[in-house]
């Protein structure tokens, strides 16, 4: 267990910034954090809650805000079966999934490399459930992770078709997401 911390990032696809406070304790972790950006040319701003166990599963997630004029408010929450619902509907087809992967963010990365503990050299096959955004849709979204350093992981998804190589920090956030976020410093 780490003692909290946070980090700021800035978008490299569209204007935006991203910041997020990762909490630690007996129980598990919290992530929680603000995405300010354009999308589709309008401004949004997020504001996230990820509760994972002492397994680093999600348990729930929150997101809150707004896109241009429309309030955003999505409750996502995962039973002991791992069953899955989006706002108070069943998602069966994302039964078995252990994380949550907001589309907007690079926080969620953060889950699978902290309950997977890859030593350098191996890798994982993960099943996220993928909040796609602005759609407000989950779907099941295959997912590879390889450790190649202490501090980076090649990163795979959609059957080969996204790849990226992901710098990451000692807590496991990223901070080097080519094309997409990169760490800011906070001053």
């Amino acid at each position: 267990m780490v003692p909290n911390t946070s980090i700021l990032w800035r978008r490299l696809d569209q204007p935006g910034h991203e910041s997020a406070l990762l909490s630690e304790g007996a129980a598990g972790a919290v992530i929680a954090g603000t995405a300010v950006f354009g999308e589709s040319g309008r401004p949004c701003r997020l504001d996230y809650r990820v509760v994972c166990d002492a397994e680093w599963r999600t348990v729930s997630a929150r997101v809150k805000g707004w896109q241009d004029t429309v309030a955003v408010d999505i409750a996502i929450d995962v039973d002991a079966a791992r069953r899955w619902t989006l706002n108070g509907r069943s998602c069966p087809d994302l039964q078995g999934c252990d994380d949550i992967d907001l589309r907007f963010s690079p926080a969620t990365n953060l889950l699978p490399i902290r309950r997977t503990q890859l030593v350098v050299g191996a890798q994982a096959s993960v099943r996220a459930a993928w909040l796609r955004f602005p759609a407000v849709m989950l779907e099941s979204l295959d997912q590879i992770y390889e450790r190649v350093s202490e501090s980076r992981y090649r990163y795979e998804s959609g059957g080969g078709s996204f790849a990226a190589m992901l710098e990451t920090n000692a807590v496991g956030f990223v901070t080097q997401y080519p094309g997409l976020w990169q760490l800011e410093e906070a001053g």
